[in-house]
């Protein structure tokens, strides 16, 4: 029911599908992005594509989990369960079967700085699909046994979780890094803060949170901006027009160089690490994307894919990436070894990181890199949804409309100097904190659970 808001280069939430094969879109330096303002003054931005009777829209309202109560965890994954679960006169199965009789995917999801929504529908459906979008967001009912049936599931997941090696890692680094911040919450909630919701406070979260001062809207396919625009005001002219937003802190990652171990009796331990990172404004953003795309982002063709996996075969995948949050950022990464090989591929992680600080990128790495990342931009708009998304992001980090046009130009104006000098600014293996969770050898630690 959630998912995290990750940077706007780095990929793009893969909605799933509404018909089985993709539906193509065009390639990204040719799509044409519109403004669109309703006569209510609702704004989104618009790439009109015609090809197959299919519209998705993306929207999001700033203020996701990390703006929750701190007695009510979870609170924003709860709203995000509930929303299709009936709504005005409609009771969850009347409006599920309203949903399926139009064909139309409808979804929302709650991340660390966001709380977003998605809608797909023939071209046919428009009106009364967007118009059952507009019921859930200003008519919900949050009826007593869908709250407690998403209540139960949640619970049942959390349980689950505490179980997983991933998420306890995952969950585990975000506290080490964050403690004393809501970014150390866990996005899915804790079972006192699940357990503590009310109708009341679902209902005051839609009165507060969900409001038209605080969004953003995305959308592609087969309509005209003069058909989305009174589609628009019909669909969130009635939101509250100010949210109301308690005020999330910056804050600076904590935990340089501390390693977490939480043993667990299995055979593999999985290891979260990561360091301080850059937000999405700074100008050196784009070396430092394709700095880290050198380093663990590229997959197979990464250093650290190269030394841990190819040489030494300590584990199946590795990976690193770049999260610019709203109030802070991340260099962050993953990989799953053997217990008797974690101490050696954590110092590999540290070595590898120590020597793209000290030496950078070849040019033949940063050549690469541009001829990948320029080469397969357009590929990630490979559905309309995906399209969608993307249009919120850039809205989201002010990238400007034309943004598809300009991206591969600031990708291709990196130099190797540029390069060079932003790994050695941005990675500092000396603050690499660690968490593993398993039952590792021989690994010195700072601090156990």
């Amino acid at each position: 029911m959630h998912v995290i808001r990750s940077l706007i280069l780095g990929g793009i939430l893969a909605m799933s599908a509404l018909v089985p094969a993709l539906v193509p879109v065009p390639a990204a330096a040719a799509a044409k992005v519109e403004r669109v303002v309703s006569p209510g003054g609702i704004e989104a931005w618009l790439v009109n594509e015609p090809s197959l009777p299919i519209v998705a829209m993306r929207f999001s309202f700033h203020g996701g989990s990390s703006h929750d109560p701190e007695d009510r965890i979870g609170l924003s994954n709860m709203v995000s369960g509930l929303l299709d679960e009936g709504a005005g006169d409609m009771d969850s199965l009347a409006f599920q079967t309203r949903l399926d009789d139009l064909a139309v995917e409808m979804g929302f999801d709650a991340g660390r700085d966001e709380f977003s929504g998605h809608l797909k529908t023939l071209r046919e459906n428009l009106k009364p699909a967007f118009a059952m979008l507009a019921s859930a967001l200003t008519e919900p009912r949050f009826d007593r046994e869908p709250v407690e049936r998403i209540r139960g599931q949640i619970l049942s997941m959390l349980a689950r979780n505490e179980k997983d090696p991933n998420r306890i890692a995952r969950q585990t680094w975000a506290e080490a890094m964050y403690p004393d911040h809501p970014y150390g919450w866990p996005t899915d909630g804790t079972p006192e803060g699940i357990a503590a919701v009310t109708p009341d406070d679902l209902h005051r979260y839609m009165r507060e949170r969900i409001a038209r001062s605080n969004l953003t809207i995305g959308v592609a396919g087969d309509i005209t901006a003069q058909e989305l625009a009174p589609l628009l005001d019909a669909t969130f002219g009635s939101l509250s027009e100010t949210a109301v937003l308690d005020t999330v802190p910056d804050v600076e990652p904590k935990a340089a160089g501390q390693v977490v171990i939480e043993h667990i009796a299995i055979p593999q331990s999985v290891v979260a690490f990561g360091q301080e990172g850059m937000k999405r404004a700074d100008p050196d953003y784009y070396a430092a994307y394709i700095v880290n795309e050198i380093l663990g982002g590229g997959g197979f063709g990464s250093r650290l894919t190269e030394e841990v996996r190819e040489k030494r075969g300590l584990a199946y995948g590795i990976y690193t990436y770049l999260l610019p949050l709203d109030h802070s950022a991340l260099m962050a990464g993953g990989v799953g070894t053997q217990n008797a090989r974690v101490a050696e591929t954590i110092q590999i992680i540290r070595d590898e990181l120590e020597r793209m600080r000290e030496d950078g990128p070849t040019e033949k790495e940063l050549d690469d890199a541009k001829t990948y990342l320029t080469g397969s931009f357009p590929l990630r708009f490979d559905s309309n949804g995906e399209l969608a998304s993307y249009l919120v992001g850039m809205q989201l980090e002010d990238l400007g409309i034309d943004y598809l046009d300009k991206r591969n130009s600031y990708i291709e104006a990196v130099t190797l100097d540029d390069a060079k000098r932003v790994a050695k600014a941005l990675i500092d293996p000396a603050n690499l904190a660690f968490v593993v969770v398993g039952d590792p050898e021989e690994l010195a630690e700072t601090e156990t659970h």
